[in-house]
């Protein structure tokens, strides 16, 4: 197992390297960026004031923007320059923010990781015993509706979600049970604590149904079809010729294999704190991770779409390992060093 763990955390380095690698090259060839847009901003200030925009820079104080934006320097050294600031723990500054990178991100966290998180454990925690009992009562009535309710939510996209549940029940002409935006009301701050988490939870109840409906679809079927094929194993039927009890024999023997696939899904918990859903976002007023993606991209914000990218691989990465981990304590028949 050590052997094992040393092998694969060294192997990040250079997978981090080869995606950090790919990335940078990728964002340089997008057309426009920060000195671009500086210069395009001094020449509609210079237009705006009757002076020709053309003549407004020199090439000299071109020059001076590259260098102070950093892009006076071949892509190579670029990257190997930001590459060292990166092993240093500087993460640059945020072109549009004008603040540091790991500071905009740390702001719009919070609330992508509660998303992130609430909706990872209420989907484990409802998944696994509804798709166990759906695999136990397959073909029956309850396994009939609740498939179409839930192929119903994985089909729909979570921002059309969003708008019907907006429609029927934050005031669009039905009931007005929710607020239609938001993350708090306007007169958070003076409600006392009790009141303050009950609001912040009002808000929040329609966009984490979007959040979790799709995942919740998919994980229900993925445990039910798992949990199918080992119920027609042979050591099922060995468990009921003895003797035992069909549902008894499911928990305690059918149960944990069946667990092996969901267990691949565990390696997401190390990324919960990137999740957002930029759609969900817009509809429901969320200024989360998603927002912040997309607004970066758009913006050319560098510095702040390669630390999204670098952070988000690394975790990804030891969020696999983790699924390796879990892999072997949910059966003890597998061992991490056949698999080399």
């Amino acid at each position: 197992m050590q052997a094992y763990l040393i092998r694969r955390l060294l192997l990040m380095i250079p997978t981090l390297i080869g995606i950090t690698i790919v990335c940078f090259g990728l964002i340089q060839l997008v057309p426009g960026g920060p000195v671009e847009e500086y210069i395009q901003n001094v020449k509609q200030a210079a237009a705006q004031s009757g002076a020709n925009p053309e003549t407004a820079l020199s090439e000299q104080e071109i020059e001076n923007i590259k260098a102070y934006f950093g892009f006076d320097k071949p892509v190579h050294q670029r990257y190997l320059l930001w590459l060292y600031n990166i092993v240093h723990g500087d993460f640059g500054e945020s072109y549009v923010y004008r603040k540091p990178t790991l500071e905009v991100i740390a702001e719009r966290m919070p609330i992508s990781l509660f998303f992130g998180l609430t909706s990872f454990l209420l989907s484990y925690s409802i998944c696994i015993p509804l798709g166990m009992a759906k695999a136990l009562h397959h073909g029956s009535s309850f396994d009939s509706v609740s498939s179409f309710v839930i192929f119903a939510g994985y089909v729909m996209p979570g921002y059309a979600l969003g708008i019907l549940l907006i429609l029927f029940f934050a005031g669009g002409g039905f009931f007005e049970w929710f607020p239609a935006g938001g993350i708090v009301s306007d007169y958070f701050e003076l409600l006392p604590l009790p009141a303050k988490i009950g609001d912040f939870l009002h808000h929040l109840f329609l966009p984490m149904i979007c959040y979790m409906a799709s995942e919740f679809a998919f994980l229900t079927m993925l445990m039910k079809n798992s949990m199918l094929e080992e119920l027609q194993k042979e050591y099922m039927r060995t468990a009921l010729l003895k003797g035992m009890d069909f549902k008894t024999a499911a928990r305690r023997h059918a149960l944990r294999n069946a667990l092996l696939p969901i267990a691949t899904r565990l390696s997401e918990i190390f990324t919960l704190m990137f999740a957002g859903a930029l759609l969900i976002e817009k509809v429901f007023d969320i200024d989360g991770m998603g927002l912040l993606v997309w607004t970066s991209i758009v913006g050319r914000d560098y510095n702040v779409v390669l630390t999204i990218i670098f952070l988000t691989s690394l975790l990804t990465m030891f969020g696999r390992l983790f699924s390796d981990i879990i892999y072997t304590l949910i059966d003890p028949r597998i061992s991490l060093e056949e698999s080399r």
